[in-house]
């Protein structure tokens, strides 16, 4: 008990240091090297505080689950439940035992591990240990599976309560048809009710290889302890083979509109369709670009013809979600049922306005001074910087991506905000997405 408490008393020394100390540097030096096995490795020495933080990024997601979607997710969720000769009370007994923080979580693109440490030499040699048993020999076991399943078609059957992740995934579905980006993560209730432990075993053999994984290290460590240490995690699996190239996604050729009944007062609104995958030399165009049209919040187009001009919508957005392949483009907003119609026609008219125009000087003026603005706190502290240095991995960017930021965001024009939204956005070929009750369900409720 004493030890935890001395544990625990650094631990959140190093937090509190983390909050009151942010990084000198605004573009940290990142170092690149691969593991015996194959894997790549990505490193940042921050030696301000005296801790380490560690993340092994899979092309083992969503993209990955085949006929079983929520297989990735599961087999994520399930490396904790056991390891070796450790059952998860034990796992999470010898984490906590020298004040180390352990996650996993599995998305579309990556399935992801990651540990934070302190780098005092034992502390940080007992949770590497663990960290590398967890990765290298999980157990699978049976119980742990069929409670998390049940866990999961509850979280299913929620989501059936919820209009906006009900408007999502109908979203998904619609753009991406028969591709891998079709499914969320979570799977369906029939996916899921199928998905026997094999499967897992499977799925982790094939995709939980040295050549199919990355490796983010940001800490107060140098270059030999940061490869012994990436060695120790990762080093005992397999080399493996990397994952097969993700299909293209095929644009889309007419508009189409998805009505879905939900008994609100509002209507939920997603409108888009395929755009931009991570490393597409267009990337920093629509980037600038979607800032001023509704990714900039209150100062967006969306927004003032929408709530400010109109108040027809208290919030409303338009983003790119950039991944491996084309990810979507997507605007939206909530709207009383009433006036949903009048609220999907100006969303659309002000998207054709912008592509058509373009952005003023004064909006990409105020845009550019945003971004760049506010780049340095995205590396303040090194949860951020590992953040960025695990994309740059993962989607293969240039080491000197973040040196080279705010240069490229400062460079992008009028000219090139206009004609990269005309060629990669077709007003009329979206996906529209309406989720809510009639207009008399608003009276009724109202």
């Amino acid at each position: 008990m004493n030890n935890w408490i001395k544990y625990s008393a650094q631990w959140l020394l190093a937090t509190c240091l983390i909050m009151a100390n942010p990084l000198a540097n605004a573009t940290p030096d990142i170092q690149q090297w691969q593991t015996s096995n194959g894997a790549r490795v990505y490193f940042v020495n921050a030696p301000e505080l005296p801790m380490v933080d560690l993340r092994i990024i899979f092309d083992a997601a969503g993209a990955r689950d085949g006929k079983l979607p929520g297989l990735a997710l599961l087999t994520n969720g399930l490396l904790e439940e056991g390891a070796g000769k450790l059952n998860a009370d034990q796992i999470a007994d010898r984490f906590a035992a020298v004040g180390a923080n352990f996650g996993a979580s599995s998305h579309r693109d990556m399935s992801v591990i990651s540990m934070r440490s302190l780098t005092q030499t034992d502390l940080l040699e007992r949770a590497t240990s663990t960290l590398a048993t967890v990765v290298t020999q999980p157990t699978f076991p049976q119980k742990a599976l069929d409670r998390e399943r049940n866990r999961l078609l509850i979280a299913l059957q929620s989501k059936k309560q919820s209009p906006d992740a009900l408007t999502s995934d109908a979203f998904f579905q619609s753009v991406y048809g028969n591709h891998p980006y079709a499914n969320d993560a979570s799977g369906n209730e029939t996916s899921v009710k199928q998905i026997k432990r094999q499967d897992l075993l499977n799925h982790y053999k094939r995709y939980y290889v040295g050549k199919n994984a990355i490796i983010a290290i940001v800490g107060a460590v140098d270059r030999p302890q940061a490869e012994a240490l990436a060695e120790r995690v990762i080093g005992k699996l397999p080399a493996g083979e990397a994952a097969p190239a993700i299909p293209e996604v095929v644009p889309l050729t007419k508009p189409q509109l998805v009505k879905q009944s939900f008994p609100a007062s509002q209507t939920h609104i997603q409108v888009g369709q395929p755009a931009l995958s991570r490393n597409d030399p267009d990337y920093f165009a629509l980037h600038v670009g979607n800032y001023i049209l509704g990714g900039g919040g209150f100062v967006s187009r969306l927004t003032t013809e929408i709530r400010e001009k109109r108040g027809l919508s208290y919030s409303t957005f338009s983003y790119f979600a950039p991944m491996r392949q084309n990810g979507p483009f997507i605007m939206g907003l909530q709207t009383r049922n009433d006036q949903a119609d009048e609220a999907l026609k100006l969303l659309n008219e002000t998207l054709k306005e912008f592509i058509d125009n373009g952005p003023t000087a004064d909006e990409l003026k105020a845009a550019t001074q945003n971004i760049t603005g506010g780049f340095a706190l995205g590396l303040d502290s090194n949860a951020k910087i590992i953040d960025n240095i695990a994309a740059i991995g993962f989607y293969q960017l240039p080491l000197d991506y973040l040196d080279s930021y705010t240069s490229k965001v400062d460079a992008v024009t009028i000219e090139q905000i206009r004609d990269a939204f005309k060629r990669r956005l077709q007003p009329d070929n979206m996906v529209t997405i309406m989720v809510g009750g009639s207009s008399d369900t608003a009276a009724q409720q109202e």
